[in-house]
């Protein structure tokens, strides 16, 4: 926020003393970043979030009084908060239509008000405030994160600021210096993510190139750099030099002249204003043209080096210069040491070509031109050629017609062996190559995805990193052999593919030139012949490179996975392995997974899992099973990401074989078998399965395993199958409950700890688990994992509290170990599912009346309140149901209700809700609520009673019970009795005597008790039949429900009485 903002973030001037950010993905990234940040603060981090700006942040903002309501004073358009600052100052006020805030908390409930606006009132902010960080922390603090050197020098950069400050400045400040400090890494690491990958690998050869120079010809006197501290990518620029291109800093010292201070850059190289170690901000300055490469510039400032490279071999001179950089567009030098086209049109060329590469005309003899090629089909996906097709009709020609010429090569292939024959070698695929993507939404077979799938790669125009050298020696080594491939025959071909498997084809150099020459068809190819020695080492190949996602994707492009599926059928076992092994690798993205499915891939795969995997001692054959069954089960994981794929399982009847498998004792073939059962666990019928045949007993023995994956994969299969209790009781009884207890010690592996925490959340629903895990002070480190974690840990950490908190001796041990104020902080986030969790907790903590008396001071049913405001229903009913029991047990109840601004309003518009769990919660709050006359008052004036009436023919039993409960308070006050009964509330109220859920009857009762002390009800109930029922409730032997029913037949006897009486007397 320091660093990032001034010198990496994109601005623009509008008028003078007047600057923008720019509309641009880069800015918008960073403001994602920044918002996150605050709204997190405030539940990890609340002490600091609290903390006083030395000076408020103002900017103009769209809100207006009337947004605030709970915690703010209304003063016709102003407002204020409640909370103020030591003299008296509030933490945030509105004077329309500029805001002024003082703190992180204040921001951050700022920035919950504004919901949609949410971006673009922290880009006003930072707009208005160009140093947000001197005005958060003062001066002496701001100035820690724009100094380069406060990670290098001897005392740390608090250590300074407190000496600096001579302690003047508080504690709280020191802490929140890291948070930011943290922040602005992010964030420069993130423009750096949004700008380019720069490869600093040609300033390095050339670099070396010259110390060579100076020591064995003394044509220079020195090269250096300016910083030894080289970055995790390489360039020895700062990271908010590096968005801009910037790659290294050089001193270079000729014989004949003065020293030049050159910068190294993407756009080419030229003299700066003398950047120094420390890096003065002047310094970065460009002061001369921009050049294509080092020698360039030194020999057009120093006649002598120029003289002396004359004399020099011409091969010394080629350079990698920036012409040969990817992402930078070529210029053309008429001569050397004519200066390049200036810095600044260079850098804006940078990033207009790096999606807009037009391919060079190719020449010369050679039949391939991989620099030409190199530099397009790293930008360009194989398949993604819609734009180049719709840029001009004979471009397209022309690509066709030399796809066409690189099939025709692939396919001349030595005719000499039978093996490789015109019929066995079938023709390459040339439609598939040149086909465009379809469209997701035109596609006939609609893919369904499971919960992990949005989270995998997604299909994307390819972009590569960049490179900055010339082509590596691999890659022409690459272009030899596929040569031969093509053209050899086949002692050659199983002798080229030995060749290729010596490389390192785990090196995407090495991946990206196989596709690049042709050689990606050829082994595509090699699939479909009869010689099981070319297909292993084809296998063999795909099998490596496919761990790349452009290659993966060109795979399904030429239509090979069809061919890799049809080797499953293949009655050579290590055909079978290697290629169920590489459909794992494929199939990472939808498009794969479907294609192995409509190929008939998922049965094959199934087939392939028939083992022998238990068995003490195995035969050699044996052994080739179990790996052909452990590759089939890794390509099975892969595929069942897709719910149809998993439905394609279960019908093959994979689970039982899974099931088989899963008594296995070697890791490498469990670790697959459980990931896939974990993956297809999110439906109900591999949940069902995997509790009939016995799996549980197994994964539960898996959790004692010292592989961390392995444990995790189990803990997860229990997390989902957990829903139902007799898995819940199956855990306890195979002894699962302590090991998962045990796995929440490994708090730095996040993703073992959130399928941990899942586990104990779901079994912790059966009462006789919460029992067993509090003998293994399971509640105490749960409590203590409520800070600090990332939210999937929370959602389930949360949910576990709640459930531990059902049971009343654990509410106490919650409040004794801190959990109380944890649980309030996090009302503040943002993530629904943990909303959900936090508030449930709330209020089954709330019915300890310790408990409640510290969730008070915490203000945290202001906090629950203003989670009604929520657009998601589930947090609305959460938050709802969470009231019921603040208010019960709060000291002043209807006083707390009152002081909340709005509060009441909110409730009773909430009953227009059409979520019948949103409208039970409400109910039942505004029956508790109504237990206090000038609330019921307040509610009244607000128009609850036409509200509720309305909702009286549902069927829904659940929210029959709380709507009758809250009619029956309701009519405590004036003439709502009357009300209701004007509304038609009454013969629906009386239908519910029919529902066999006797909560419902109770609370009917009371609420037709009350309704009948009007005579006019009275009347509606006797029509509508509801003495007999009424009649039958009088037996029960809940006394206070006797004397209800025995007072509503009361009342419609007395009135009947009257009439008749009445009748009597006109005869008289």
């Amino acid at each position: 926020m320091g660093v990032s903002l001034s010198r990496a973030a994109q601005w623009t001037t509008v008028s003078p003393g007047s600057v923008r950010l720019e509309p641009t993905p880069m800015n918008e990234s960073l403001l994602k970043e920044i918002l996150h940040f605050v709204e997190r603060l405030s539940s990890q981090h609340p002490q600091e979030a609290e903390h006083v700006f030395e000076e408020p942040l103002q900017w103009t903002t769209t809100l207006v009084a009337s947004d605030f309501q709970t915690g703010y004073d209304i003063s016709d358009s102003d407002a204020q908060s409640h909370e103020k600052d030591s003299e008296g100052c509030p933490l945030l006020q509105l004077s329309p239509p500029v805001v002024y805030v003082r703190s992180f908390s204040q921001i951050a409930k700022l920035l919950h008000l504004a919901e949609n606006t949410k971006l673009k009132e922290v880009q006003a902010c930072l707009e208005e405030n160009r140093d947000p960080v001197e005005k958060i922390l003062g001066p002496s603090f701001a100035g820690v994160l724009s100094r380069e050197d406060a990670g290098v020098d001897v005392l740390s950069p608090v250590d300074k600021v407190k000496e600096e400050s001579d302690g003047k400045d508080s504690e709280t400040t020191i802490k929140l210096l890291p948070l930011l400090q943290n922040l602005d890494d992010q964030l420069l690491k993130k423009c750096l993510r949004e700008t380019s990958d720069l490869d600093p690998t040609a300033a390095k050869k050339e670099v070396e190139l010259l110390r060579r120079l100076c020591t064995e010809q003394r044509v220079l006197k020195s090269v250096r750099y300016t910083s030894d501290y080289e970055f995790s990518n390489g360039c020895r620029a700062p990271p908010w030099r590096q968005v801009l291109g910037e790659i290294c800093y050089l001193v270079i010292e000729p014989c004949d002249t003065e020293a030049l201070y050159i910068t190294y850059s993407t756009a080419g190289v030229f003299l700066n204003g003398r950047v120094k170690e420390e890096g003065e901000e002047d310094g970065y300055e460009r002061r001369s043209d921009v050049y294509k490469d080092l020698l360039t510039l030194l020999k057009s400032r120093s006649p002598q080096f120029a003289e002396n490279m004359k004399e020099q071999d011409p091969a010394a001179q080629e350079l990698p210069s920036t012409q040969q950089i990817q992402h930078v567009e070529p210029v053309d030098v008429k001569e050397q040491g004519q200066p390049q086209r200036s810095y600044q049109q260079q850098e804006k060329n940078v990033h207009e070509k790096r999606r807009q590469h037009t391919p060079r005309k190719t020449g010369g003899r050679r039949k391939y031109e991989p620099c030409s090629r190199w530099r397009d089909l790293r930008l360009i996906a194989p398949c993604g050629k819609a734009e180049e097709k719709k840029s001009s009709k004979s471009s397209a020609e022309k690509k066709s017609s030399e796809i066409q010429k690189k099939k025709s090569a692939a396919g001349a292939k030595s005719k000499t062996k039978s093996e490789f024959s015109a019929s066995s070698l079938p023709v390459l695929r040339l439609s598939s190559q040149i086909k465009i993507k379809t469209p997701a939404g035109a596609m006939q077979d609609a893919y369904s995805e499971s919960s992990s799938e949005s989270e995998e790669e997604e299909e994307q125009l390819e972009r590569r990193p960049e490179s900055n050298t010339d082509l590596p020696s691999e890659y022409w080594q690459i272009q030899k052999l596929v040569k031969y491939l093509k053209e050899g025959d086949q002692t050659a071909t199983v002798l080229t593919l030995c060749a290729m498997m010596d490389l390192n084809l785990m090196q995407e150099t090495c991946q990206m030139a196989i596709r690049d020459v042709g050689g990606l068809e050829v082994l595509l190819n090699l699939l479909d012949t009869s010689e099981v020695r070319c297909k292993i080492g084809s296998l063999k190949i795909l099998r490596k490179i496919s761990h790349n996602m452009q290659i993966r994707q060109a795979i399904v492009d030429l239509g090979g996975l069809q061919s890799i599926v049809k080797i499953l059928d293949s009655p050579v076992k290590d055909l079978k392995a290697l290629a169920a092994e590489t459909i794992a690798y494929v199939a990472q993205f939808h498009r794969a997974r479907r294609t192995v499915r409509q190929c008939g891939g998922i049965q094959k795969l199934v087939k392939l899992l028939d083992c022998v995997p238990d068995l003490a001692n195995l035969t050699a054959d044996q052994e080739k099973e179990v790996e052909v069954a452990r590759c089939g089960a890794l390509a099975l994981w892969s595929c069942s990401k897709s719910t149809k794929n998993k439905t394609a399982i279960r019908k093959a009847e994979g689970i039982p074989l899974l099931g088989h498998l899963l008594k296995s004792p070697h890791e490498n073939m469990l670790i697959p078998v459980v990931g896939t059962l974990q993956e297809c666990a999110s439906e109900e019928s591999y949940r069902m399965a995997i509790q009939s045949l016995g799996m549980i007993k197994d994964l539960v023995k898996n959790l004692n395993s010292d592989n961390e994956e392995l444990q995790m994969h189990c803990a997860s299969a229990i997390f989902k199958c957990a829903e139902d209790k007799q898995t819940r009781d199956l855990v306890r009884r195979y002894k699962g409950l302590q090991p998962l207890v045990s796995l929440l010690s490994k708090a730095d592996n996040k993703q073992l700890l959130a399928a941990a925490t899942g586990a104990i959340w779901k079994c912790s629903i059966s009462v006789e688990n919460v029992a067993k895990f509090q003998e293994y002070k399971a509640l105490e480190t749960l409590v203590r994992l409520l800070t600090d974690q990332p939210e999937e840990v929370l959602v389930n950490v949360v949910g576990a509290v709640g459930e531990f908190s059902q049971i009343p001796a654990n509410k106490a041990i919650i409040r004794k170990s801190g959990g109380i104020k944890s649980l309030v902080n996090l009302l503040t986030g943002t993530n629904q599912a943990l909303l959900v969790n936090v508030t449930k907790a709330v209020g089954a903590c709330a019915t300890d009346m310790d408990n409640m008396v510290i969730i008070d001071q915490l203000d945290g049913v202001r906090l629950v309140w203003s989670l009604l405001k929520n657009p998601s229903a589930d947090v609305q009913s959460s938050a709802a149901w969470a009231l019921c029991p603040c208010i019960e047990n709060a000291k002043d109840a209807g006083e707390m209700v009152r002081s909340l601004v709005g509060g009441l309003e909110l409730i009773v518009n909430l009953l227009k809700s059409t979520n019948s769990e949103v409208l039970a919660s409400i109910c039942s709050a505004i029956a508790k609520i109504a237990k206090d006359r000038e609330n019921l008052a307040v509610l009244t004036d607000h128009g609850v009673v036409p509200l509720l009436a309305k909702l009286t023919d549902t069927t829904d039993d659940k929210l029959r019970h709380h709507l009758a409960e809250a009619v029956g308070r309701c009519c405590m006050w004036g003439s709502n009795k009357v009300s209701f009964g004007d509304a038609g509330a009454v013969t629906p109220l009386v239908r519910y005597l029919s529902s066999k859920d006797t909560a419902v009857h109770q609370s009917t009762v009371m609420a037709l008790y009350q309704l009948s002390k009007d005579p006019n009800n009275c009347i509606s109930m006797h029509r509508s039949g509801v003495v007999k029922p009424l009649i039958g409730i009088m037996g029960s032997e809940d006394e206070t429900l006797q004397e209800a029913a025995a007072g509503c037949v009361r009342n419609i006897r007395l009135l009947a009485q009257a009439n008749r009486e009445d009748r009597l007397f006109c005869r008289q």
